[in-house]
């Protein structure tokens, strides 16, 4: 175990005891202190990893009762929030997709249709791992991507002139924009990535505000594309140009690849099907419920009908063989579910102790610009993002950005939206996502590389958010 999480192990409960035995904080807000003290908690081992964060998470449901917060009912039913089972039904689907290998078709047939010179491959990778990253989690569309970009790159080491620079060049844009696609790509959708899924719980639990797949996707997908478009340009027309080189051969290495998986099984077709069919219901779902009335069709149960038929359709009923079995799910990414829950937990006693409200007058009654507000907190969210877990900073921060939308009196999905984008915004150093670490352990990518165009992006992705928050998110919400 590292200092930091030794320290940060001991720390944790220290603040806890310390925050508990101080004077009221907040006036007239009796479990105000209790609230604050189980928050620091969280954030302290949160940050240092003392404990993983999922464990973490699990903080609530033993304290607040003990503390009077909530009584445990209240608590444990943010863990079993409708908004949980949506992104269970997105991890069965992401695991089916996985199992028959029809993510990984899926992606080299867009890197085959995008081309081979080397700025084409480029955007190829890039282009199939965004596109991946919306369905499946970031992490594993990754470790996807990763063997057959080093299947390329190994061409230009091994070919006659040696790794030359132009040569590295290309390897450093493949590797660093496989892992700035990742996060880029789960901006897109609602179950794209975890931190989203984090506020449409928090919108839906605490404000009884419905942000349906579809209109996510309205603010997401373009997001994405843009920020998608600026990685690829800053990457190859800026900072590690590669004009010299050429190569034909990655077509064989895509061909070579594309010839093991064999021709589309018919598990594929069926996966496909099923997924067609849930992203279709998604998308249309307030036309439908238009169309049938009292139907109430959820997102949720959507993605709860694809993980049912998925377990319970059979490839071949003889043979009794499914897609997946319940034995396939000890790959699902349970800690994260709980880290939901976790995080739903903690803005509902954020909510229930007025520290919610204090923060709201307190904005109120100040004299603070809304656009400087807005670009000062897409700027922490981002570059806080960068040294801890973005769903646990969403998790603690968007119920305080949802009390300073309230205090300057604008409707709270303005802020909370382009703030929580931020958070999928870290493109800087290798332990910020789990995609900037995987590519950084290739070895084709050094620190300082990482953090010169990542602090670029970075920047960039501050001036967009802030143009969402003033123009495009008025218009579409």
């Amino acid at each position: 175990m590292t200092n930091s999480r030794k320290l940060g192990l001991i720390l944790g409960p220290l603040f806890f005891i310390t925050i508990l035995l101080l004077p009221e904080l907040l006036e007239g807000k009796e479990h105000a202190n209790a609230v604050i003290a189980v928050a620091l908690w969280m954030v302290t081992w949160w940050i240092t990893e003392a404990v993983s964060i999922s464990v973490t998470a699990l903080l609530p449901l033993l304290l607040f009762p003990l503390l009077k917060i909530m009584p445990i009912t209240d608590v444990g039913a943010n863990y079993g929030s409708p908004i949980i089972f949506l992104f269970f039904g997105g991890f069965v689907l992401a695991l089916a997709l996985e199992k028959v290998d029809l993510h990984k078709r899926i992606a080299l047939n867009i890197i085959r249709i995008t081309g081979t010179t080397p700025d084409r491959v480029v955007l190829g990778f890039m282009i199939a791992t965004a596109a991946l990253s919306m369905w499946i989690s970031n992490t594993a569309s990754t470790v996807v991507m990763l063997p057959i970009a080093m299947s390329v790159i190994s061409l230009l080491i091994y070919d006659e002139d040696g790794f030359t620079k132009s040569d590295r060049n290309f390897a450093l844009c493949v590797m660093l924009g496989i892992a700035f696609s990742a996060n880029a790509g789960g901006i897109a959708t609602v179950i794209g990535t975890p931190p989203n899924s984090v506020l449409i719980g928090l919108l839906e639990n605490e404000y009884h505000i419905e942000v349906s797949f579809l209109r996510w996707m309205t603010i997401g997908l373009p997001f994405s594309i843009i920020l998608l478009t600026i990685c690829y340009l800053v990457l190859v027309k800026w900072m590690f140009r590669n004009k010299q080189l050429k190569f034909n051969a990655s077509r064989e290495v895509i061909d070579e690849e594309l010839k093991k998986l064999g021709p589309t099984s018919g598990k594929e077709k069926m996966v496909l099907v099923i997924f067609a069919c849930t992203v279709f219901l998604w998308i249309f779902r307030t036309v439908i419920n238009k169309f049938i009335p009292g139907l109430g069709l959820s997102d949720t149960m959507i993605s709860m009908l694809a993980a049912i038929a998925l377990f319970a359709l059979p490839y071949n009923l003889r043979r009794s063989d499914f897609i997946i079995g319940w034995g396939d799910t000890t790959r699902l990414a349970w800690g994260i579910l709980i880290l939901f829950g976790g995080g739903l937990a903690l803005a509902q006693g954020m909510s229930v102790s007025g520290i919610v409200d204090v923060v709201a007058t307190t904005i109120a009654s100040s004299d603070i610009s809304i656009l400087l507000t807005a670009g000062l907190l897409i700027f922490l969210m981002l570059f806080m993002t960068e040294l801890m877990s973005n769903v646990a900073l969403v998790a603690v921060l968007a119920p305080v950005v949802a009390g300073i939308a309230i205090g300057l009196e604008i409707p709270m999905l303005y802020l909370l939206i382009p703030v929580t984008i931020a958070s999928s915004c870290a493109f800087m150093l290798p332990m910020a996502t789990p995609p900037n670490a995987i590519v950084f352990a290739s070895g084709y990518v050094r620190v300082h590389e990482m953090v010169r165009v990542g602090i670029i992006l970075n920047l960039i992705s501050v001036g967009l958010l802030i143009l969402v928050f003033q123009y495009v998110i008025p218009l579409l919400f």
